[in-house]
């Protein structure tokens, strides 16, 4: 994106100035003069969808016509391209259908203020905004334009229950600022360049991510072996239940008032676990003054031993390899008894073994997971150098899926910072 950056002219002015005028910080150098500040009443038409009724009515529901929900948007980013409901032609003329490339926009739920383009042809029901008959508008400029109004949006709309609802009218009076036709063209190719980028990205990370979840489908089941360093294979795998191969020690509770930014000890709370990025914690970040409680040492499994959702958050077995981290409560610490990989046994157990492990868990609004219910599965046991050549290799393609990762939230930065630059 740098050679497009340099055809852009930053143009620095006072803040009375910027106050003044309508102009961005951050502009092509062959445009000028202020943009105007319309209401969106004044240069489209604005509706909601529509929804059939009574909801699920066979009538109306189950057909081959599809209709946009959330997920989609959520899903897909940008172009959306819904696939999880559907109506029939009785259905649709119930419903409003839009043609591929409509933007829509979230109005009520738990997700208000989302935009998104249609990929296809679909209905839109009464949780979504439509636009339609432009007065010299760009498609893609008026879409950015509502990425960066997103969080000014969500704080228009009125709060009912646990919903939000984004109204006809907040947004047919919302101000937004439009230069002229050939300038939203120029931004939104520009910007369509780099939302080009993070799809690029994000499809490079999705095939990393399947390429990983193939490897270790064939290598926890043995259809794929490392050799050793003359070239012959290891020895067959052994079998022995998990009590045999780890002991558990339990982290001791750590309450969020004693986290602190500068704290001299660093800690990992439950709930934690399930924000690390792949099965390995790479770097601790949260601190606490504190350091009474349970160390870790070198070689640990950290296990989640409760949830409020279901068993299978409890499957996530997370390495850490790294000295005196305070462990909190609600979490099972696996300590190896034996000669034992534990970053190998993280992506094993997380993974192969990851339905069985949570096949032990127990309770319904509060699951447990018991460490002297779930030692007693049996476990695979490679000889260390296997199990230390498994561990490597994972590893390597979670670096490099990391890598895209964070080139695909510096690339997201960037374009959250055109955005703040470039309109006004």
């Amino acid at each position: 994106m740098s050679n497009a950056t340099t055809h852009i002219e930053t143009k620095k002015r006072s803040a009375e100035r910027s106050r003044s005028k309508l102009v961005p910080e951050l502009r092509f150098k062959e445009f000028e003069g202020e943009w105007d500040k319309p209401k969106l009443s004044e240069r489209m038409e604005i509706f909601r969808g529509a929804s059939p009724r009574p909801k699920g009515d066979p009538r109306y529901y189950g057909g081959d016509i599809p209709r946009l929900m959330i997920q989609d948007v959520t899903r897909d980013g940008k172009y959306a391209y819904p696939c999880i409901d559907f109506l029939t032609e009785e259905g649709a003329k119930k419903s409003r259908l839009l043609k591929k490339g409509s933007i829509v926009l979230s109005c009520s739920g738990t997700r208000v203020a989302i935009p998104g383009i249609l990929g296809i042809d679909a209905c839109i029901h009464d949780g979504w905004l439509a636009f339609r008959n432009y007065k010299n508008i760009e498609t893609d400029f008026l879409y950015n334009l509502f990425v960066k109004l997103h969080e000014r949006m969500q704080g228009s709309a009125t709060t009912g229950g646990v919903f939000n609802n984004l109204t006809t009218s907040i947004v047919r009076d919302l101000r937004m600022g439009f230069p002229t036709l050939p300038e939203q063209q120029k931004i939104a190719s520009f910007l369509s360049a780099v939302d080009e980028k993070i799809q690029q990205l994000t499809k490079k990370k999705a095939l990393l991510e399947q390429y990983k979840k193939g490897l270790m489908q064939q290598l926890f089941s043995c259809q794929l072996r490392f050799k050793d360093e003359n070239g012959n294979p290891y020895p067959d795998w052994e079998e022995k239940r998990l009590g045999e191969v780890f002991g558990v020690i339990r982290g001791k509770g750590i309450s969020k008032d004693q986290l602190n930014d500068n704290g001299e000890t660093k800690c990992i709370l439950y709930g934690q676990l399930y924000t690390t990025y792949n099965e390995v914690v790479f770097n601790v970040v949260s601190r606490t003054d504190t350091n009474e409680g349970v160390l870790s040492i070198k070689g640990d499994l950290l296990v989640p031993s409760s949830t409020t959702t279901t068993g299978i958050d409890l499957a996530n077995v997370t390495a850490l390899n790294e000295e005196g981290v305070l462990l909190g409560g609600d979490i099972s610490i696996l300590r190896s008894k034996l000669d034992a990989n534990n970053v190998f046994y993280a992506y094993y157990l997380s993974n192969h073994k990851k339905y069985e492990i949570a096949a032990f868990a127990q309770g319904s609004t509060i699951v447990h997971l018991s460490y002297n219910h779930f030692k007693v599965m049996r476990i695979d046991i490679p000889v260390i150098e296997e199990q230390q050549k498994i561990a490597t290799y994972l590893s390597r393609i979670d670096t490099k899926i990391e890598a895209v990762n964070n080139q695909i939230t510096q690339t997201q930065t960037f374009k959250k910072g055109l955005l703040q630059q470039m309109f006004v």
